[in-house]
């Protein structure tokens, strides 16, 4: 009784450790009005990959696992509550940002009872390493879904002096490995120049 107890006291800690996310904020809005939280754009990520599953698979030829990919979704972004959200705008990684984040996740899921700490901590190596077809393609809807955020919100790119080459060379790398996220993609990207929210 004693060892199930220390159990859910782990897991009880990692809930209430999770849910503030809602405090993380990123840097593109929500709305007109206010920035996007992490946890909002996780789950987000999730819809959009959900709803994408069966183009995914089409585009693919072959299944991909939903319940993984929708996983990747929801706790890639965990390691944030404690090393912050930085920009894709930012200046290049020199390996701090990757150490950091490296040592968040060891230390907070690491200390989940098992399973659940090797498939956390499984999880967070499959989307950082990005080998498989599911990482690459969550990934990609990771990084479709900010430039959509700022179209959706009027936001524009104007805090980060972007244009649309520049947005080019930040989303085509990881888009491009979908038809449908890159069809999407330049979808938003063409949009957000007619309405001047980029400029061409």
């Amino acid at each position: 009784m004693r060892s199930e107890l220390h159990d859910l006291g782990g897991l009880f800690g990692f809930v209430a450790y999770s849910a503030r996310l809602r405090e993380v904020t990123r840097h593109n809005n929500a709305t007109a009005g206010r920035k996007e939280s992490v946890a909002e754009h996780s789950w987000h990520l999730a819809m959009v990959t959900w709803t994408l599953h069966a183009e995914f698979e089409r585009e693919t030829g072959h299944p991909l696992d939903l319940e993984r990919m929708l996983k990747l979704c929801l706790m890639h972004d965990l390691v944030e509550i404690d090393a912050g959200d930085p920009s894709a705008w930012g200046q290049a990684d020199d390996g701090g940002k990757a150490a950091a984040e490296d040592a968040v996740a060891r230390r907070r899921f690491g200390a989940l009872p098992e399973p659940l700490a090797g498939e956390f901590l499984a999880l967070w190596r499959e989307y950082e390493d990005a080998r498989t077809p599911e990482a690459l393609l969550v990934r990609g809807v990771d990084r479709l879904n900010p430039a959509l955020m700022r179209a959706l919100t009027g936001q524009g790119w104007a805090d980060v002096g972007a244009d649309a080459a520049a947005l080019d060379a930040l989303q085509l790398p990881r888009v491009g490995v979908s038809d449908t996220l890159r069809a999407l993609y330049e979808e938003v990207r063409d949009a957000a120049v007619r309405q001047g929210l980029l400029p061409s």
